[in-house]
């Protein structure tokens, strides 16, 4: 597993959900906060979009937004402040008038507010999120540029023609589109804010000794890894790698390991049976007491615990 796959992997629960809509004329429409990440994005025409606090951002055709929070947004065909946000009407009663279905007929070509949107939404616990995505910003904005990230462009069209044409086998499709295009929503970012100053996760997943090393706690989480070992096995000093990494992910290799390795004890506690010995040894633990020590001074709750409390949610 790589630090993306194992970044979304860890708060994934449930499944992603996606519309197709075409609108016309004048229209507004609002999203409620989510517990989870919404996304849109604009096939055809283009919109505004306002999230709550923040400023209004311009989309147009080919243009896909992530919102990594699930930051409550209006929708709209031209732009937006306070006062026309108060009227947007609810995301629910607005999708139902609007679902571009075959049977359905298109707007005329270049009719006011015309716009093709593929709006969805992905179920997320937040509450051991990985460094990588809480670095993101409330709204990331990927513009369509011509010849940016193809492999997002590829996606899009995919996820787009088997969600407005549902086919044979369309329930497996699509959910696995759309964890596709979560994960490259999220790299798509990552590459554009690599050299960005003070960059954080971009930069780290793009320097080829943190890089290895990450690679190499996520792997094999349960290693008995030491500074040592870890910088024996990405071929540089001790020092180098002390420094570049924590410069970079924002805490000591060490320190980073037994953060990842409690975070994936939680998954596994959440979304498995298995018992405390299998997953203290996943995770590196040589028993269930060590576990048990250690999640409970990392979390403040025992491993039985959080496990009562996540599966009655």
């Amino acid at each position: 597993m790589d630090v993306l796959s194992d970044a979304i992997a860890a708060v994934r629960v449930g499944r992603p959900s996606s519309n197709r809509l075409r609108v016309s004329g004048s229209w507004s429409s609002r999203f409620a906060e989510y517990d989870g990440a919404g996304f849109h994005v604009v096939l055809a025409g283009g919109c505004w979009l306002l999230p709550d606090g923040g400023p209004a951002v311009t989309l147009g055709p080919g243009d896909a937004v992530l919102l990594p929070r699930g930051t409550g947004h209006v929708l709209a065909d031209s732009p937006v402040d306070a006062r026309t946000a108060a009227a947007a009407v609810p995301f629910e009663r607005w999708r139902d008038d609007h679902l571009g279905r075959p049977d359905r007929p298109e707007p005329p070509a270049g009719a006011p507010g015309t716009a093709e949107l593929l709006c969805g939404k992905y179920r997320l616990d937040h509450s051991r999120a990985h460094p990588l995505l809480t670095e993101l910003p409330d709204v990331v904005h990927l513009p369509g540029r011509a010849g940016g990230h193809p492999e997002l462009r590829a996606a899009i069209d995919l996820l787009g023609r088997e969600v407005g044409e549902p086919g044979a086998g369309s329930g497996v499709v699509v959910p696995g589109l759309l964890d596709v295009l979560l994960v490259y929503l999220v790299r798509a970012w990552t590459r554009d804010n690599a050299s960005a100053p003070g960059a954080g996760w971009p930069a780290a997943l793009n320097d080829p000794v943190v890089t290895a090393a990450l690679r190499a706690l996520h792997e094999d989480p349960a290693r008995p890894w030491t500074n040592e070992r870890l910088a024996a096995e990405v071929g540089v000093a001790r020092a180098t790698l002390a420094r570049r990494f924590t410069a970079l992910v924002g805490r000591p290799p060490m320190a980073y390991l037994t953060w990842w390795r409690m975070t994936r004890a939680a998954t596994l506690l959440r979304g498995t049976r298995a018992p405390l010995e299998s997953i203290a040894a996943q995770v590196g633990y040589g028993s269930p007491y060590a576990l048990s020590h250690a999640f409970s001074r990392e979390l403040g709750v025992t491993p039985g615990r959080y496990r009562t409390a996540a599966t009655a949610r």
